[in-house]
């Protein structure tokens, strides 16, 4: 199992999370962003960088995940994509994306984003909090335990 990180609006508290476990656990991690991301130097942690534009990170992760790999990402269609992959797609927030869950996930971003374009609502979601850290913390190393 390798770990991709959608590093171009990855919280700095998931990034270092992510960063200790990569390095305590020996998995790969991958961070693909249009810009430098910098990281603790190891073994562990490679960046990819791509050129700017419209999901060409989305894209690049998509094209180098396998099946079982875990992606870091925020961005419902990426997720949707890894998990049409076999792959694991987990939030920032702490929410696993499975086959069951995220045709739902998208659906919901699908109808919020038609209705912050019509102007029925705005905003997007909150501030990191301590408690979903703490979830992505926990579900990480769920993860990791079962897939290395």
């Amino acid at each position: 199992m390798q770990i991709w990180m959608d590093g171009d609006a990855c919280p700095k508290a998931i990034k270092n999370i992510l960063y200790a476990a990569a390095m305590r656990t020996k998995t790969p991690l991958f961070i693909v962003a249009n810009h430098f991301i910098s990281h603790p130097p190891s073994p562990y942690i490679k960046s990819r960088m791509v050129p700017s534009g419209f999901d060409v990170a989305d894209n690049k992760i998509l094209e180098s995940m396998s099946e079982n790999d875990l992606v870091i990402t925020a961005d419902i269609p990426l997720a949707n994509a890894v998990v049409d992959k076999n792959g694991l797609a987990l939030n920032p927030r702490g929410k696993l994306y499975t086959q069951e869950n995220i045709k739902e996930v998208l659906a919901m971003r699908n109808l919020n984003q038609s209705l912050r374009d019509s102007g029925l609502i705005s905003g997007g979601a909150g501030v990191l909090s301590k408690k979903e850290i703490q979830a992505f913390a926990n579900n990480l190393d769920k993860i990791i335990t079962q897939f290395n």
